[in-house]
C-alpha cells in the first residue's frame, strides 16, 4: 500500500492555489444574463457563506489508509465558511471545521489501541475550490456543479485511546492537516446553493492515538449536506453559478439581432427614399420642354421654340416693336425695391406657396420689369435640412412660384430665369437656427 506524506501533499496543495488564482485573474468572464462577456468583477456577487453538518467517520469509501479501524462509527460534524469567487470556475475559502471522530479496531491485540476517539474543538482550513462544469451550457446559471476543493490548515485535537480496558487521554494538539472535498451544489434559488459532498482530511500520525503505524499520516471522511448563500446586492447574479459559454452566446445572438435591425431599418430607409426620388422626377417633368414645369404647366404640348409665360402658356406676339433699349441701368432705387422684396418674401412651411404678406414689394418688382424691361434672375436656396432630392425640388418650386407671381402681374416671362440650387450654396452656417433661416430664401438679380 502506497504511503501518503502529509507535508508533499500540503506543498502541492499550496502550488495549486498560487497558478489558479494568477490564471483566474487575467480570464474572469461572466455569464448572467443582463451580464456581458469578460465583464468586470463588478457586475457579479462574489462573496458567499456555507454552513454544512454530516457524520465524521475514521474509515472511508475508498477502503485505504484505516490502520486497522474498519468498524464504522459515526459521529457528528460540522462546518462553517466563507468564500471569495476569484472567477466562474474557481473561488477561495476559509473554513472553519469541528466534531468527534472514533474508531474501533476489533482485531487489536490486548497491548495495541481498539478505539479511540478525538475530539477537534476547532480547525481552520484555506482551500482552493474548482467547479468542474455546468451540466448544460444552455443555461445562464449553472444548476447542477459538480466541484472538488484542496487546501491546507491546523487543526486542533484531543484524542482519548483504550488499550484493553485501560483509557487514557494525551494533551491537546494543534497540528497541520489537508482536507480534499468533492460533491455536487445544485442551484435551488436565486443566488442559494444546496451542498452536497464528501470531503477526506489528511491529519497528523497522532490524531488516531496510534504512533509508528503503517502510515505516515492518519485519514478520516466527513460526508455532509448543507447551503452556500451569495452576499451582497440581491440584483446582481452569482459569480459562482454563472455559465461562461452560456454568457457569451448570448452577448453573440445580441449583437447579430441588433445588426439585423439595423440593416431592415437602412433597407427601409432605402425605400423611401427611392420612392421620394420618383415622386421629385415626376414632379419636375417637363413634357413640352417649355421651361415650366407639368405641375405648373398650364397649357401642355406648347410646340417647341414658342415663347412661354410663367404658367407655360404662349406669349402674344409683339407686334411693331420699334423701342430699343441700347443700355440698362440699374439705380439705388430699382435694387432697393428688389431688396424690400427678399426682406419680405415667405412661404408656408415646407411648400412653394408664396403668403399674401409678400404680395406688395413683389407687385413694386413686377412694375419695375414691365417699367424698365429689366431681366431678372430668381435663385431658389434651401439650408441642409431633409434629403437633397427634397430640397432641390423645394428652391426650384419656390423660384418658378415667384417667377408665376411676377407674370401674373404683367412682367415678361421670357426675360425672367428661376433656378434651384438646394442647399448648394449657403450664405451661413447650417449649425445654426439663424443660419439656417438666412439660407432659406430667393435671391434677385436684375440686369
Amino acid at each position: 500500500m502506497k504511503k501518503f506524506d502529509l507535508k508533499k501533499i500540503a506543498v502541492l496543495a499550496a502550488a495549486g492555489f498560487i497558478a489558479t488564482s494568477s490564471f483566474a485573474q487575467s480570464t474572469k468572464t461572466g455569464s448572467v444574463e443582463g451580464t456581458t462577456p469578460f465583464g468586470a468583477e463588478t457586475q457579479y456577487r462574489t462573496w458567499s457563506v456555507g454552513l454544512n453538518a454530516g457524520l465524521l467517520n475514521q474509515s472511508n469509501i475508498f477502503g485505504f489508509n484505516r490502520d486497522g479501524f474498519d468498524k464504522l462509527e459515526h459521529t457528528l460534524g460540522y462546518s462553517a465558511y466563507i468564500k471569495k469567487q476569484i472567477s466562474p470556475s474557481f473561488g477561495l475559502k476559509a473554513q472553519y471545521f469541528g466534531g468527534k471522530v472514533s474508531g474501533i479496531n476489533e482485531s487489536a491485540a490486548a497491548t495495541d489501541v481498539s478505539k479511540f476517539d478525538t475530539k477537534m474543538p476547532w480547525s481552520a482550513a484555506i482551500s482552493g475550490e474548482w467547479t468542474l462544469a455546468n451540466t448544460n451550457w444552455r443555461f445562464f446559471n449553472s444548476f447542477i456543479k459538480p466541484y472538488f476543493a484542496v487546501g491546507l490548515g491546523a487543526m486542533n485535537f484531543e484524542t482519548m485511546t483504550t488499550v484493553g480496558t485501560t483509557e487514557s487521554t494525551a494533551e491537546s494538539q494543534t497540528k497541520l492537516y489537508v482536507p480534499a472535498d468533492f460533491g455536487f451544489k445544485f442551484a435551488v434559488a436565486k443566488g442559494i446553493n444546496l451542498d452536497l459532498g464528501y470531503q477526506l482530511n489528511w491529519a497528523n500520525q497522532d490524531f488516531d492515538g496510534v504512533t509508528g503505524g503503517q502510515y505516515k499520516s492518519d485519514l478520516f471522511s466527513y460526508a455532509h449536506a448543507g447551503l452556500e448563500i451569495a452576499l451582497g446586492n440581491g440584483s446582481k447574479p452569482a459569480l459562482n453559478n454563472s455559465n461562461p459559454v452560456a454568457t457569451l452566446v448570448s452577448d453573440v445572438n445580441k449583437k447579430y439581432d441588433d445588426l439585423k435591425a439595423d440593416r431592415d431599418a437602412l433597407a427601409a430607409a432605402n425605400l423611401l427614399l427611392a420612392a421620394d426620388l420618383l415622386k421629385v422626377n415626376e414632379e419636375l417633368k417637363d413634357d413640352d420642354g417649355d421651361g415650366v414645369a407639368n405641375k405648373f404647366d398650364k397649357c401642355p404640348n406648347t410646340p417647341a421654340g414658342v415663347k412661354v409665360d410663367g404658367a407655360g402658356c404662349p406669349l402674344p406676339e409683339m407686334k411693331n416693336e420699334t423701342k430699343v433699349i441700347e443700355k440698362i441701368v440699374i439705380t439705388e432705387e430699382d435694387k432697393k425695391v428688389v431688396d424690400e422684396a427678399i426682406k419680405n418674401l415667405e412661404f408656408d412651411l415646407s411648400k412653394s406657396t408664396i403668403r399674401p404678406s409678400s404680395y406688395p414689394s413683389l407687385n413694386r418688382v413686377a412694375e419695375l420689369l414691365i417699367e424698365k424691361n429689366f431681366s431678372l434672375k430668381l435663385a431658389g436656396h434651401t439650408d441642409n435640412t431633409g434629403s437633397l432630392q427634397l430640397n432641390l425640388r423645394l428652391s426650384k418650386e419656390r423660384a418658378e412660384s415667384v417667377k408665376a407671381y411676377l407674370v401674373s402681374k404683367g412682367a415678361n416671362a421670357s426675360r425672367i430665369e428661376a433656378t434651384g440650387y438646394g442647399p448648394n450654396q449657403p450664405i451661413a452656417t447650417n449649425a445654426t437656427a439663424e443660419g439656417r433661416q438666412q439660407n432659406r430664401r430667393v435671391e434677385f438679380t436684375l440686369f
